[in-house]
């Protein structure tokens, strides 16, 4: 027999511990609901396919200051001499980095502006006919560009007809899948989509449409320049070791910036993200620990309180799985109207953080789940206490002080 109605009874009479307890349940229930939900949001943000080869990639910026050359020749040079680099796939100029946290984005439209149409914001980049090899992205239909549909100039006089753009910025734009060959709206230059690639990130993961790219062949020659040099399985670490002497070696009047790999880029992207992760799974063992710690406290304290009372039981021919039960019903009758009052306020928090913070609608899965590990862990946490209650000795409990 559970015997609720006495304990219920026994609670009324010291309910200061079971209130502040029931409070300490609650508040780690919402808590810990809310942040299992993000923790598990940020790892599937921080493990999305990007679709590029991010290990064999590295980039690196070039600021020449020297006037004997044009920069559109010289950056020719210097592709052609990169991809003869021992271990380089490919190389190209590109006017952005993907996975960066910065980069260029505008509104790509059916009709030219600025007449009203149907429109998709987007990313883009400026590249050459190699940056598609380069970045390593999967062509599924249509094809790449070729040399002379790059325009190479040092002003924006003009720009290239045609596009390659990513799948789902196609699909957005072309919801019946007829995007290839159709034309879009780059403000009022039409471009038309000779290509379409698979999943490709542009430069913000945390954009509202990350997935959606749009790569124009177009080179803008100038001063500043950035290079994509994307190398065999393995060889990257080599290669940027030489690529600053074989740059210099091939024009000596600049300087060679910043060489990184893409994954080294897109980790001081998510820098803020991994660390608040970290930081919520430090709050999430701390809370857990310190309610584990606050029952297993009140179940020691009734117990010493009680020990005369529980000798008699003892004494009177109670067994000690009776004694056991006792502070495990004891214990869920508390943690179950603290989990109550935990999951309404973790629907609540979590409504909150959805209209302030941007971020999911806590799935209830996750409140369910955390009431499920907090109720068991209250369970495991009274064990020992009751345990230890179980066998205090009828003589030694009964007598006299």
């Amino acid at each position: 027999m559970l015997e609720i109605k006495p304990i219920f009874h026994a609670l009324c009479r010291s309910k200061v511990g079971a209130i502040l307890l029931l409070i300490q349940i609650a508040i780690t229930t919402a808590i810990v609901s809310n942040a299992a939900f993000i923790i598990q949001d940020r790892i599937s943000y921080l493990s999305q396919e990007t679709g590029y080869p991010e290990q064999d990639i590295f980039i690196f910026n070039v600021m020449m200051f020297g006037q004997d050359t044009s920069p559109s020749q010289q950056y020719e040079l210097d592709e052609a001499m990169l991809r003869q680099i021992p271990g380089v796939v490919d190389a190209a100029y590109s006017s952005t980095t993907p996975l960066s946290g910065s980069g260029s984005s505008s509104d790509f439209s059916l009709k030219p502006a600025p007449q009203e149409s149907k429109s998709a914001r987007s990313s883009y980049m400026f590249i050459d006919e190699h940056g598609i090899n380069t970045y390593g992205v999967n062509l599924i239909a249509g094809r790449n560009y070729s040399e002379d549909e790059v325009i190479v100039t040092e002003n924006y006089d003009e720009l290239s007809k045609v596009i390659v753009v990513s799948k789902s910025l196609s699909d957005e734009l072309f919801p019946d899948g007829n995007g290839l060959g159709q034309s879009i709206y780059f403000g009022d230059i039409p471009l038309k989509i000779i290509g379409i690639v698979d999943v490709m990130k542009g430069p913000w993961l945390k954009d509202s449409r990350p997935d959606n790219v749009a790569l124009i062949p177009f080179i803008k020659a100038g001063s500043n320049a950035r290079f994509v040099v994307r190398t065999e399985p393995g060889q990257r670490q080599s290669v940027m070791n030489r690529v600053e002497e074989a740059m210099l070696k091939n024009y000596n009047k600049r300087v060679i910036s910043r060489i990184r790999g893409l994954d080294e880029d897109k980790e001081q992207y998510m820098a803020e993200d991994t660390l608040m992760m970290r930081m919520l799974i430090v709050l999430i063992t701390i809370l857990v620990l310190v309610t584990a710690l606050g029952i297993f406290g009140l179940t020691l304290f009734n117990i010493s309180k009680r020990t005369k009372q529980i000798g008699t039981r003892r004494a009177l021919g109670a067994r000690k799985s009776a004694i056991i039960s006792y502070f495990l019903v004891e214990n869920a009758m508390i943690c179950s109207v603290g989990l109550v009052i935990g999951m309404i306020a973790a629907m609540y928090l979590g409504q909150l953080l959805m209209q302030h913070f941007s971020i999911a609608q806590l799935d209830v899965r996750y409140v369910i789940a955390t009431a499920s590990a907090v109720f068991i862990m209250s369970l495991l946490a009274v064990l020992a206490p009751a345990k230890r209650a179980a066998n205090i000795s009828p003589s030694i409990a009964t007598r006299t002080i």
